[in-house]
This record gives C-alpha cells, sequence and structure tokens, in this order.
C-alpha cells in the first residue's frame, strides 16, 4: 500500500494495514484519524510522536505477538511474516541457537516477558551481546528499552509498509 492508498483507505482498511506494524490501537488509531498524510516523513513523525512513549500495557500487549529472538514465528499472519524476515538474517547453526535459547530463558526469568530487539539489521553476535547488557538493567530501565525497541520496529514496518517491500 502506498501513501495515496493509504489516505484514500477507509478507516478499517487503513487500520489493517498498519496494524501488523503494532498491534497497540491508539497508536493504530492516532496515525488513521490524523489522514490524509502529504509525505511518508509527515506520517512517520505521526506514528513515532504516537509512540513516544508506548506505555506498559500497551507494550505487554503487543508483546503476545512477538516470538522469541531466535525462533520463527508460527502461522499465517502478515505480523508472523514480518517477524520471520525481521529474523531472517539471523545465524541457525546449532550453536547460536542454543546461545540465544538458554538467553531467553534467562531473560525470561529476569524480566517475566519475552526478549524484543529489533532484529533487522544485526547479527546473532550483536543481538547475544545486547541480550548480555540488558541483562543488567533494572526492570524500570528495560521497561524503558523494550519501549524504544518496539517503537522502532513498528517504525521499520510502516516504512517497509510503504515503500511495498
Amino acid at each position: 500500500m502506498d501513501l495515496m492508498d493509504f489516505n484514500q483507505a477507509t478507516a478499517q482498511r487503513a487500520s489493517e494495514a498498519i496494524r501488523p506494524c503494532v498491534d497497540i490501537d491508539r497508536w493504530v488509531d492516532t496515525i488513521v484519524e490524523s489522514r490524509p498524510y502529504g509525505t511518508v516523513e509527515e506520517l512517520l513523525a505521526t506514528a513515532h510522536s504516537a509512540a513516544a512513549p508506548f506505555e506498559g500495557h500497551e507494550v505487554d500487549a503487543a508483546l503476545s505477538h512477538h516470538p522469541r529472538i531466535g525462533e520463527k514465528a508460527a502461522g499465517h499472519s502478515a505480523e508472523a511474516g514480518l517477524s520471520r524476515g525481521e529474523q531472517s538474517g539471523l545465524a541457525v547453526d546449532a550453536d547460536i541457537t542454543a546461545r540465544l535459547a538458554a538467553a531467553n530463558a534467562d531473560y525470561e526469568a529476569r524480566f517475566n516477558r519475552v526478549f524484543l530487539i529489533r532484529a533487522a539489521g544485526r547479527t546473532s553476535a550483536e543481538i547475544l551481546a545486547e541480550l548480555d547488557r540488558r541483562m543488567e538493567n533494572t526492570p524500570e530501565r528495560e521497561a524503558q528499552e523494550v519501549a524504544t525497541q518496539l517503537r522502532e520496529i513498528a517504525l521499520l514496518r510502516l516504512r517497509g509498509m510503504l515503500a511495498g517491500t
């Protein structure tokens, strides 16, 4: 969907198009209700503003859709397809898979949530290093980092959707 199509779509169709970017009603509604946009950058600025910050309950709800890093998202939803694409650059050898699984388990035990990171453009080694670094965060600091990562993922997905990628 390009910008003109997005601007002209019904509210329901526009919402359905962007919801896979991040399933947060307030964010989706703000973007859709602010149409029309003159440029993609204008739309992205609105999306960034609506995501700064995501509230804790919004992040928790959105995380329910995210697979663990290193695990492929199941299903045929648009969101699952986006997640698989974003993680496609990760190494899949047995050592990396085992290290990611162990690090995910440690993270979930410490923070009681799935580890979230913008995987697109990052290597497995970079993700493991970030996971290790973030284990030292306080729960409050980690909640901020998770919200930031969720915002980065949402904006990256939205830009890709508008570019047809």
